[in-house]
């Protein structure tokens, strides 16, 4: 995973983008539960009227309070409202502007707030919150002032009760108090001792207490309680439908910028297997296998994208809002914490329990699709042979095994994953039911409030969905993680072949010349040398052939030459350069290859010709197939050299293929051409006719010809036999069929004695 990290540093910009536009929006989220709550508690239940010091009172209702508060010895704490309020007199400008929602300020002195002075204000809020629900229970309770005699409070029961009732009115009072105190049972008590029992009351009940007032002070100032009530709603709902809004924005802006990240690492990852493998030597290529590499740089970087783009939402997301739930939800009711413990805790086990299941088998969910696509590939490059031997059932139920097998497994991880999702569902249905069951009792009791406790229900819904979504990634996280490896893998691979730090130039002019200096090759992992003690020199001008019986080494030596494998021992020379000192791009430049297996590329034939030298003319290509006795397959065909080669060059013959990469390493003009086993496709004839132009065209440079055959070869001014890895002969075929028994063997199991001759 660290080299994914590696390859998230360009896009740092855009994820601290996303993880702020998360927490807006996880902010956004969490803040709706409790805007609902107020449209519950306060719109609906109270009106629209919150427990706070109103902007206007009655001046009968500020002075009955304050007679109450100097009755209790606490003038200094009306000292403070009085520095806030202001009496407002009918007929003033002032007047006219409250009347406008206070209709009676036109009529009779109100008390305005003054919010100048913002510290002042507030601690006036502290002391109303405090003293005016002492106003409110006194007011509905007028006969304990008859009975307790009004000189026990110093006369301070208002003349006019909050909401217009007098002292003496019938309308009786609330049969039960916030705090679940009955009137009745306050109606024994002595005035010192009901103002105790309100002082001890929690800040719920008081809150209570002051809305009552306050409904019943503003319908008495003329205020349209319904309008009042809507309004407030209105305003909530508007407010929840911006922070909705909010929230739906950056949503999008994380799903784009998410989107953006994930598909960049994924073109970067893709680059970087790619550009590590056209690094690899033969060697680095044994490790891996062509159909684990194609999946390692596509399936492999596709769950790598798909993980960081759902990480970028879920991975940050998902904690911010659970924890912000858990704190929200305690703040709206602490007294059911326990429910959303014990939901959790299931939770969690249930989320480890399918991980301990469900990871072992991510890896091997990766090896069977590079087993499949090792079939499917293995069944497409050879049609023509399974169809040949008739051997279509029996890779069908290759296929079939290979299939099953990757079925099976994700079927099995499939079944696990899907038992999450009901198992949520029905531990959210079991909290949910337990929330309504519990917060309908503490709703009774007067510890809670109704939109508090469907707050709470929605916060914890939040948090479930938090959970969910972490366990989501803790399920793509190890499938991610495997496939991140895997990708580390081959990014990680130290390439055994590259440019040495300080290269050196091959001497000017390039003359071509090819020294084999005491060399010896094992290949890696191996425990014996393939190649030993070789040592020979090829000049300009001169073509060096090789031949041997099958598993001798002559590729291995030839290949050699342009570093596709790096020597154990000794050196090769180029120019008297050892080419470990060359620039690989340098060495390889300047030597025509034609491999033992003839690998054309989708595009027409100039494009695969000029795969050899990009800034080829029309007129050096067709030069290069004239050469190749090739010229014929664009002559032939209407489109000339635009006639389109399929993939792998299926479209034409093995011959024709030979002779396509003949012409792609001729068109080079290279001092150095390399034929391995490049004329086995052709007939003698086309073979002697190339073999004749090259006498001419490359007469100036060193050509390698590597073959199993005399025929070819014994017309070269050297002759390398190799045996087993070594040397058993060096000469002209003359000198051969005399000295190197190896040589004349072969040459006898091939030609007669007069074509030897």
């Amino acid at each position: 995973m660290r080299t994914l990290f590696r390859y998230l540093k360009p896009y740092w910009l855009s994820i601290v983008l996303v993880i702020a536009l998360l927490f807006i929006q996880a902010n956004a989220d969490l803040s709706l539960p409790d805007y609902l709550s107020k449209i519950v508690n306060i719109g609906i239940q109270q009106g629209g009227i919150e427990p706070d010091i109103p902007q206007v009172i009655r001046t009968s209702s500020f002075e009955a309070l304050g007679r109450l508060m100097q009755a209790e010895g606490a003038g200094e704490k009306f000292a403070v409202l009085q520095k806030v309020y202001e009496q407002v007199r009918p007929g003033s400008a002032e007047a006219t502007m409250l009347s406008k929602k206070w209709p009676l300020a036109n009529s009779e002195p109100v008390m305005s707030l003054n919010l100048s002075d913002k510290a002042a204000v507030d601690a006036a809020r502290q002391v109303f919150l405090a003293e005016y629900p002492k106003l409110v229970v006194m007011s509905q309770l007028p006969s304990l002032v008859a009975a307790g005699g009004a000189g026990a409070l110093g006369g301070a029961v208002p003349s006019g009760q909050p909401g217009g009732q007098a002292p003496g009115s019938q309308t009786a009072p609330s049969s039960q108090m916030p705090g679940g105190q009955a009137t009745g049972a306050l109606a024994g008590l002595s005035p010192q001792a009901i103002l105790a029992q309100i002082d001890s009351l929690d800040p719920l009940a008081k809150s209570q207490l002051v809305v009552r007032g306050l409904q019943k002070e503003f319908e008495a100032l003329g205020v349209d309680t319904v309008a009042l009530q809507t309004g407030y709603i209105l305003n909530i709902g508007a407010i929840m439908l911006i922070i909705t809004l909010i929230s739906v924005a950056s949503t999008i802006m994380v799903g784009y910028l998410g989107s953006r990240v994930a598909a960049g690492t994924a073109r970067d990852l893709r680059r970087a297997v790619f550009t590590k493998v056209e690094d690899f030597s033969l060697a680095e290529f044994d490790s891996f296998s062509t159909a684990s590499l194609i999946t390692r740089s596509t399936n492999d970087v596709t769950q790598v994208q798909m993980m960081i783009m759902m990480g970028t939402r879920m991975l940050f997301y998902a904690p911010i809002i659970g924890i912000g739930g858990v704190i929200r939800a305690l703040g709206k009711a602490s007294g059911m914490w326990w429910i959303i413990a014990g939901a959790v805790g299931v939770l969690i086990g249930i989320i480890g329990l399918v991980f301990a299941l469900v990871v072992p088998r991510f890896r091997t969910v990766q090896k069977l699709v590079d087993r499949l696509n090792l079939v499917v590939r293995e069944n497409l490059s050879g049609m023509m042979v399974i169809r040949a031997f008739n051997r279509q059932d029996h890779e069908v139920q290759r296929f079939d095994k290979a299939n099953r097998d990757l079925t099976g497994t994700m079927l099995y991880v499939t079944r696990v994953m899907v038992v999450l999702m009901p198992l949520m569902t029905v531990i959210m249905n079991v909290v949910s039911v337990s929330i309504i069951w519990v917060g309908s009792h503490e709703v009774a009791a007067g510890s809670i409030r109704v939109g508090d406790m469907m707050a709470f229900m929605q916060y914890s819904m939040q948090i479930f969905f938090a959970f969910l979504m972490m366990s989501m990634m803790f399920i793509m996280l190890p499938r991610a993680s495997v496939s991140a490896d895997r990708i580390a893998e081959v990014v990680n691979t130290p390439v055994s072949i590259r440019d040495p730090e300080t290269p050196k130039p091959l001497p000017r002019p390039v003359r071509g010349e090819i020294e084999f200096r005491n060399v010896r090759f094992r290949y890696p992992g191996a425990q014996e040398d393939v190649l030993h003690d070789i040592s020979f020199t090829a000049r300009p001008g001169t073509t060096t052939a090789i031949i041997g019986t099958t598993g001798s080494g002559k590729s291995t030596l030839v290949s050699l030459i342009p570093r596709l494998y790096d020597v154990t021992e000794g050196s090769v020379l180029f120019d008297g350069t050892d080419i470990r000192t060359l620039a690989l791009s340098e060495l390889r430049g300047s030597i025509g290859f034609v491999p033992q297996k003839s690998m054309l590329f989708s595009g027409s034939i100039a494009d695969n010709v000029r795969y050899g030298k990009d800034s080829a003319s029309e007129e050096e290509v067709r030069q290069a197939l004239e050469l190749s006795q090739i010229w014929s397959l664009a002559e032939e065909s209407p489109e000339g050299l635009e006639r389109q080669i399929s993939q792998g060059g299926m479209n034409v013959s093995g011959g024709q293929r030979q002779r396509l990469a003949i012409a792609r390493a001729l068109v080079r003009r290279a001092p150095v051409y390399i034929f391995d086993e490049s004329f086995s496709a052709l007939d003698y004839r086309t073979e002697r006719a190339i073999r004749e132009a090259l006498k001419t065209y490359a007469r100036d440079s060193t050509v390698f010809l590597v073959s199993q055959r005399v025929a070819p070869i014994r017309h070269a001014e050297q002759i390398i036999v190799l045996d087993d890895g070594h040397v058993v002969g060096i000469g002209k075929h003359e000198e051969l069929m005399k000295t190197c028994d190896v040589y004349r063997d072969i040459a006898l199991s091939q030609l007669k004695q007069e074509e030897l001759a």
